[in-house]
């Protein structure tokens, strides 16, 4: 039987061993509350703050994570550039130059329904990678093959380049959801063309935080400019952001966008 109406949780940057323990503690929430058909995550924060790992991959996919996009950090743990081929629940981002490792979409089949889902990075103010607009005009146009169903993780810095693709994009996907600065935004809509949208779905990690990492470091580089490593904030109040998006199967356009903000006590690392 196919399904009408699609439940899709698009969950923000999941930071570090924190990320993943408030990640384990909430999802099993959220899917008792309702019913979603399919799980989305940004992972590229998602070992020890900067890169993923094939360990780290499989406990998402374990979380029940069904599709993890990545961004400007997929390569930082580079034990785990050549394991990519080996994680086809994971998509780097499209506009890679051809013939770096990893696929640039993935298309997964729920309930009947297929469901495209791709990830862009932004040249703003991030390293120069090929046009953004011009790779997503591309996997647009061979998606639809399959599906009018597509999910955008524009993983950018600039809010003016998100809106643009989104708007280049309006009524060709269903959804252009923002990611990569870990602050949530408050814009989320449905644009004219049909297509969900928000600037930045936010982050999972440590609320008492600066953007999941610790604070001291952080404020140290700013308040000297000398170089400082940063460190996931492993403690204290934790942070929950994602979007839940609506979709119309038949049409493929969003129905609607909610975003989801919650704040916990203090999540136990080791307890999952």
């Amino acid at each position: 039987m196919v399904m009408k109406n699609l439940t899709i949780l698009f969950i923000g940057d999941i930071i570090g061993r924190y990320g993943r323990a408030i990640t384990n503690h909430v999802l099993p929430l959220l899917k008792a509350e309702m019913h979603l058909d399919l799980v989305i995550a940004n992972g590229e924060n998602s070992a020890s703050g900067n890169g993923i790992t094939e360990k780290v991959y499989a406990e998402l996919v374990a979380e029940g994570i069904e599709v993890i996009t990545m961004g400007n950090h997929i390569w930082d743990k580079k034990e785990f550039i050549p394991k990519i081929d080996e994680c086809p629940r994971l998509i780097r981002p499209a506009n890679y130059p051809d013939g770096v490792p990893g696929p640039d979409h993935l298309i997964i089949e729920k309930s009947g329904v297929k469901i495209g889902v791709f990830n862009l990075c932004g040249r703003v103010f991030m390293p120069a990678l090929d046009c953004p607009f011009k790779r997503a005009d591309r996997l647009v146009e061979e998606i639809k093959r399959q599906t009018n169903l597509i999910i955008v993780d524009m993983h950018a810095e600039a809010t003016s380049e998100k809106q643009a693709l989104a708007t280049h994009l309006d009524g060709m996907v269903s959804a252009v959801i923002g990611s990569h600065t870990h602050v949530q935004t408050a814009d989320e809509k449905i644009m004219s063309g049909g297509t969900a949208y928000i600037t930045d779905v936010g982050m999972v990690g440590a609320d008492d935080s600066i953007i999941g990492m610790q604070k001291g470091q952080i404020l140290q580089r700013y308040l000297t400019q000398m170089p400082s490593r940063y460190e996931v904030e492993t403690s204290g109040p934790a942070l929950f952001n994602a979007v839940i998006l609506n979709l119309d199967a038949a049409s493929g356009k969003a129905t609607t966008i909610k975003r989801i903000f919650r704040r916990l006590e203090t999540i136990d690392p080791s307890a999952q």
